[in-house]
């Protein structure tokens, strides 16, 4: 890397800190008005288990997520991804914002050797303006994302930055199934030339329902879409999940074996097993 590149990184990343500081402290700074102003979904249906799955709930969560990789294709190796994932509801002016922020320590075969590297990959932070539906039970959201070349290994990261958009919908409206979608596309737009560009679209559904006493079944397998190579990954995951509302936090631990049922290219996973602890906090 060059010193120019260098250079672009830590002014980005220095910049997007400040951008993420100042949100929260604007939060801060209108939090009671915001509460005031609010009824979370959670609050209107009165039930926490329905919303411990969704991914705009306008509540403060930090989630632990891991993904274990038994095989990645074209490199018969394994890997692992473990997320570290924060939320922080907004209030900015008559607005309400959703900001996520995302950090993964990656365990994965880089090239040339293929030998196991583990590090950090690349920080994103996306920030979802959450759009009144007029039912306080469905929930959406839509907004800018950024992603940061923050990998400590150029096979844990894509070595560039790149920014895009993020649309998320989530429907709580029937006690027995909850569904929506999370649906996202960045383009790299910095970074080194000698680095493969970033035009990546996601898709992710995702299906709960209720069992009873807070026990559901889940789907939630993110389908990946290279637009620079033409490769993909549609993956079907099938597990089961507890919710344990507390006084003061809602805990919400799951296990999800997902299976690919197409792909192609090299760098998907065959198969793997996504586990997690979601934690919101009242």
């Amino acid at each position: 890397m060059t010193f120019r590149d260098r250079l672009i990184n830590r002014f980005g990343i220095a910049l997007v800190a400040v951008v993420l500081l100042w949100l929260t402290g604007t939060a801060r700074a209108e939090e009671k008005p915001a509460e005031a102003a609010a009824t979370t979904p959670e609050k209107a249906t009165g039930d926490a288990k329905l919303q411990a799955n969704n991914p705009l709930a306008q509540f403060t969560a930090f989630n632990i997520h891991n993904y274990y990789i038994g095989e990645i294709t074209d490199t018969n190796k394994n890997g692992n991804q473990l997320w570290l994932r924060y939320a922080k509801p907004l209030a900015l002016g008559n607005t309400s914002w959703l900001l996520r922020a995302s950090l993964p320590i990656n365990t994965f075969p880089t090239p040339p050797s293929l030998d196991h590297e583990t590090g950090l990959g690349d920080f994103n932070v996306f920030a979802a303006w959450l759009i009144d539906t007029g039912n306080p039970a469905i929930s959406f959201g839509i907004g800018p994302q950024i992603t940061a070349p923050t990998a400590t290994d150029t096979g844990l990261g894509s070595g560039k930055w790149s920014a895009g958009l993020v649309n998320t919908l989530f429907n709580a409206s029937s006690k027995k199934f909850q569904y929506g979608y999370l649906l996202s596309w960045q383009g790299s737009f910095a970074g080194p030339t000698n680095r493969p560009d970033v035009n990546m679209g996601g898709f992710q559904p995702f299906m709960f329902y209720q069992l009873g006493g807070g026990t559901y079944l889940r789907s939630t397998a993110v389908c990946s879409y290279n637009f620079e190579n033409d490769s993909y990954s549609v993956p079907l995951g099938l597990g089961i999940g507890q919710v344990i509302p507390t006084k003061k936090v809602v805990f919400n631990v799951f296990a999800e074996p997902q299976v690919s049922v197409a792909d192609r290219g090299a760098g998907w996973p065959k198969w793997q097993v996504f586990v997690g602890l979601n934690m919101q906090f009242k």
